[in-house]
């Protein structure tokens, strides 16, 4: 799953769940799905309800949060971390983790810089640049 539409995504999280839920064998990456997912329980709700939410549409203008794109950020970036790309995003999370107590809030700070990264690609039309990345999170750490 290289380059998934929204709905391939989507679909990748909600099958893994219900795997999760029936007991079934799940691939590594699943179990790593259905790890993060168990940490946003907030979420199971979405997760168990594809027929609703496999074509909602989440507006950041109109206070929404979108669950789908959260969890795939989170896997992103324990993807990142597996292979210390780009080069130092391992050890910022590290020390990230110390400084927050807690691995899961340490992604949600390199989340914030993914997203940066993100926005200013998309806003400037160019390719993510992992500089900005990085130093957003040497920002963070510091």
């Amino acid at each position: 799953m290289f380059n998934p539409t929204r709905d391939q995504a989507r679909q990748f999280l909600f099958d893994s769940w219900k795997k999760h839920l029936e007991g079934m064998p799940q691939t590594d990456l699943e179990m790593m799905a259905v790890d993060v997912m168990g940490l946003h329980p907030e979420y199971h709700d979405f997760l168990s309800n594809p027929d609703k939410f496999l074509d909602k549409d989440f507006s950041p203008e109109m206070g929404d949060t979108n669950p789908f794109l959260h969890l795939m950020m989170h896997l992103s970036i324990r993807e990142q971390i597996s292979i210390d790309q780009p080069k130092g995003v391992k050890r910022y999370h590290q020390e990230l983790s110390l400084k927050y107590g807690s691995v899961h809030d340490a992604e949600h700070a390199v989340m914030d810089c993914l997203g940066e990264m993100i926005w200013h690609a998309q806003r400037y039309g160019s390719q993510p640049d992992p500089e900005i990345y990085l130093s957003c999170l040497a920002g963070k750490v510091a």
